[in-house]
């Protein structure tokens, strides 16, 4: 394509410096003739051959390489100056200046050059009297247009190669990345995700790919640890009732045992049972959410969902020695799923009650002037340590390390999950000994169904 484009420019450019060359020595062949028919000496209507043509007034034309000719009526030479004063007379040229025209034609001497001749009728009151004939050489106009010809010659496969060779380099240079891009790739597994391209100095296309692709490889990374520490986890979990199960199966069927001692030991498997039953329900819906988020919407009155929640949890937090209060303001709606709501509120009021050993839990709803949705459930138990509110909705993470306490450790990051599928934030504050208080953030909606 680069050497069509140039030769079609270099074609542009011959024929251009060609016309324009051509009509440059046209138009010095015509004024030179009006200067010569100026020099001629007419008298009585004819022309006085012994000084028609000056020295004073042929020199310079001589110096530019012109011929003159002054030729009669019937074509005979009268008077010639310059080199070519021999030349062969056109006769169709002496017919056209006979016939008050004119002409141009062009006379090759030899195959190296050709001679521009312009003939034109010398006319006294309306007669005829005479031609003259101005002629040049056009050596001059062969050898610019052959030695631009020759430049183009030159220049064009020149500047092929400087091309190819400089694109060569740049397209290579810009390139390399997406080589790095495609061996970077071939290293990734499953078991290793930690190859990075690191072009963070290129801010072209080609840098902002690789980036990208960094910045994808970074979250798969993440995400593929975070599902192997899940799995660790959950099998963990897992086993620890399983175990428990069997070694009361095993103890059991160790030697004929009395109908109290079978009785206890199906009260044991039936709390395991529970435990892992629990267990299993809460890694489904972890699952399910990650999978498929929720889907069915519709508007809830969170004021109700509250204050029926925190009536049906009131019995559990009595039965602790626990007050259980509310500060709920009517009317506060949002468009969600009620049954996921009802599992992160009940999971944040049960984990108050079961880490609350005295005092009181406080659930409170209000809508602030930005139509924001403020829920905080508030509690005065044992409060938890700084260096693990960070953690606290990573799954499994649990504050009690010897885990002497019920619970997986995924409640509070199944609240959180939740929480997110209703584009809200959840957070939380707390003081050792003194309590904690989980606050929850929601978009109000005031519009009616």
């Amino acid at each position: 394509m680069m050497l069509i484009v140039l030769i079609l420019f270099g074609t542009f450019v011959y024929v251009s410096m060609w016309q324009g060359l051509s009509t440059s020595i046209d138009d010095s062949i015509k004024f030179s003739t009006s200067q010569a028919i100026a020099a001629v000496n007419i008298e009585n209507g004819q022309i006085n051959f012994s000084d028609s043509l000056p020295e004073s007034s042929t020199a310079d034309l001589r110096e530019k390489g012109f011929t003159i000719r002054i030729l009669s009526t019937n074509g005979n030479i009268l008077q010639s100056v310059g080199p070519f004063h021999n030349l062969i007379i056109d006769h169709t040229s002496i017919q056209n200046a006979l016939n008050r025209i004119s002409s141009f034609n062009t006379i090759k001497i030899n195959d190296l050059e050709s001679i521009r001749v312009y003939t034109a009728p010398i006319i006294e009151n309306q007669t005829i009297i005479g031609i003259i004939q101005v002629m040049q050489s056009l050596a001059t106009l062969h050898e610019t247009l052959d030695r631009l010809l020759l430049m183009m010659l030159i220049s064009i496969p020149l500047l092929l190669l400087i091309t190819a060779f400089s694109g060569y380099i740049l397209a290579a240079r810009a390139l390399s990345p997406i080589d790095q891009i495609t061996k970077t790739a071939q290293r990734i597994s499953t078991e290793d995700l930690s190859a990075r391209l690191n072009l963070h100095n290129s801010d072209d296309e080609i840098g902002r790919l690789a980036n990208t692709f960094d910045s994808m490889l970074s979250r798969l990374e993440e995400g593929f640890s975070r599902e192997r520490q899940f799995t660790s986890d959950a099998s963990h979990e897992l086993r620890t009732p399983l175990a428990a199960m069997q070694a009361i199966l095993s103890v059991t069927r160790g030697k004929q045992r009395s109908p109290e001692e079978y009785e206890t030991a199906m009260d044991d498997l039936m709390e395991e049972t529970s435990r892992l039953r629990a267990l299993t329900e809460d890694l489904l819906y972890i699952a399910r959410g990650d999978s498929r988020p929720i889907t069915s919407y519709e508007k809830v009155d969170l004021s109700n969902l509250l204050n029926d929640m925190s009536e049906s949890l009131r019995p559990l937090a009595e039965s602790n020695g626990l007050l259980l209060k509310q500060n709920i303001q009517n009317k506060l709606y949002i468009f969600g799923n009620s049954d996921a709501l009802i599992r992160a509120f009940v999971n944040l009021i049960d984990n108050a009650i079961k880490y609350t050993e005295h005092g009181e839990i406080i659930v409170d709803a209000k809508k602030n002037e930005k139509n924001i949705i403020e829920i905080s459930i508030s509690d005065t138990g044992r409060g938890i340590d700084q260096e693990h509110l960070t953690h606290i909705f990573d799954r499994f993470y649990r504050v009690d390390e010897s885990r002497t306490t019920q619970g997986f450790g995924l409640g509070l990051s199944i609240v959180q999950e939740i929480v997110k599928a209703h584009k809200g934030t959840i957070t939380v504050t707390s003081q050792i000994q003194k309590g904690s208080t989980f606050h929850i953030f929601f978009t109000g909606d005031d519009k009616e169904k």
